[in-house]
């Protein structure tokens, strides 16, 4: 599994936007000069998260986008399922799969799904909220 920039971008969004939520609606250039992140590519990763219902958007003056939730409400999981073609390890466990004609003698599958399992848990306990809170990378050292 790899998650891909669309799926990484959401991410960062949805957190920019989790800190900045007492600000009302956020511009999307302010968005995309904040996360330097293309207006373009992110306006099609917006378009995703407004139809999934994560954020809401407003046009004209005083527009722009904001959560339509709290971040504490908000999975990680659930936004990387909206932007990935699929979290599953390995490709008979991906959605709608048909079944491997191995499945039954497959002495790695139990391992595989336990990992799937691992993976699908560790996404869905953690929360926007929660990055929120994490600090940058590196600095978490004490002297």
């Amino acid at each position: 599994m790899l998650i891909s920039t669309k799926g990484r971008y959401a991410l960062r969004i949805m957190v920019d936007l989790a800190e900045h939520q007492s600000e009302g609606f956020i511009p999307l250039k302010e968005l995309a000069d904040r996360q330097n992140i293309s207006e373009k590519y992110l306006e099609s990763i917006v378009k995703l998260l407004v139809k999934a219902r994560y954020l809401s958007g407003l046009r004209g003056k005083g527009g722009g986008y904001k959560l339509t939730r709290a971040p504490e409400q908000i999975t990680i999981g659930s936004v990387l399922r909206l932007t990935e073609e699929s979290l599953a390890p390995v490709a008979c466990l991906e959605e709608g799969a048909p079944v491997c004609p191995r499945a039954g003698e497959c002495r790695t599958l139990p391992f595989w799904k336990g990992l799937d399992k691992v993976i699908a848990d560790y996404l869905d306990g953690s929360t926007v909220a929660d990055l929120m809170h994490q600090g940058p990378g590196g600095y978490d050292y004490v002297i």
